[in-house]
């Protein structure tokens, strides 16, 4: 139940607050959690020992860096790297210092929604990796794409690490995967991370750590709604859950009101009301194995070139290209 007074929804983020909220079941968009403060509760998700997706991932790019390098500059041809949803560039940090070492000739330009983050690994990059010619843009993968859709015979490398995808059910990975194929010309890379499934209790353990940092993190997105929306949610009224279903692969957060309660957003004019044990999904973290993989490239206009895996299989990364 909810009631409304006259409110410009004049942002993207008050238009899809106001969305979900009044939608039943509720629902919130992940991406909202990354301001400053969520930003640095995921680099503390990333450094937690449940969360293996990052030195998976971390062991892959070092292990493969050399054969990575050859494979974008084909035979030394300058590219650009293009990094969707770039954050703090730990990962990508690998191969940027061995592609400058290399004096391999290409231009990383990192693309992410947070210009926090951005300036920070800009700042980052200046000092580590001087010689780096770095061009940041911020915005929507796509917004940005579209931007950086500039005619030339470069070769474009697009990294979307962590698997992020994993952000997205099927049917919106396919089409997230075809707009990206769309901006790819027949030369260009498009290089992902995809998390496999595995012993449902270590997925579990990652999105729901016994310190609390991924509950935290989760809450971020009612402390930033009361903070630029005016809104007064009491954060500790809502729990952190997640679930995990083995076969669809889907793992699934949401915030979960202890109690009946209602909720006042001044800058929509809206007062929202919970039922006790009500929910807000806020995120999904999809899973997959291999042929889900090549089925959503068979989807999307796109073929499997190379794959990359750890010593446990926990996690892959894909390099595709144009299907012909």
């Amino acid at each position: 139940m909810h009631t409304k007074t006259a409110q410009k929804l004049d942002t993207t983020f008050k238009q899809e607050v106001y969305q979900g909220l009044t939608s039943y079941p509720k629902f919130l968009s992940s991406k909202y959690i990354y301001d400053k403060a969520g930003d640095k509760l995921f680099q503390d998700i990333m450094n937690m020992p449940e969360y293996y997706l990052t030195n998976t991932e971390f062991d892959i790019l070092e292990k493969h860096k050399d054969e990575l390098a050859a494979l974008f500059s084909n035979d030394s041809k300058p590219f650009h790297l293009i990094e969707m949803g770039a954050g703090d560039g730990k990962k990508t940090k690998i191969l940027l210092h061995h592609f400058t070492d290399q004096n391999l000739n290409f231009t990383f330009r990192p693309i992410d929604i947070s210009q926090n983050a951005l300036d920070s690994l800009e700042a980052n990059l200046k000092e580590e990796i001087p010689a780096l010619n770095t061009e940041s843009l911020q915005g929507t993968y796509f917004e940005t794409l579209r931007e950086l859709n500039f005619s030339t015979d470069e070769r474009k490398v697009i990294l979307f690490l962590g698997s992020n995808i994993g952000n997205l059910l099927h049917e919106k990975a396919i089409a997230f995967l075809s707009q990206i194929q769309e901006y790819m010309q027949p030369d260009d890379l498009l290089f992902i991370g995809f998390d496999q499934k595995k012993n449902p209790q270590t997925i579990l353990d990652a999105y729901n750590d016994e310190a609390g940092i991924t509950a935290n993190f989760n809450k971020n997105l009612l402390v930033r709604i009361n903070r630029e929306l005016k809104a007064n949610f009491e954060v500790d009224s809502f729990i952190h859950w997640e679930v995990y279903d083995p076969e669809s692969g889907t793992a699934k957060s949401y915030l979960v009101a202890k109690s009946p309660q209602k909720v006042h957003i001044k800058e929509l004019g809206l007062e929202i009301s919970f039922d006790a044990w009500e929910t807000v999904h806020t995120e999904i973290s999809q899973k997959y194995d291999a042929k889900t993989v090549h089925w959503l490239a068979e989807q999307s206009g796109l073929k499997v070139l190379e794959e990359f895996s750890d010593q446990k299989h926990y996690y892959k990364n894909y390099l595709f290209t144009k299907s012909a």
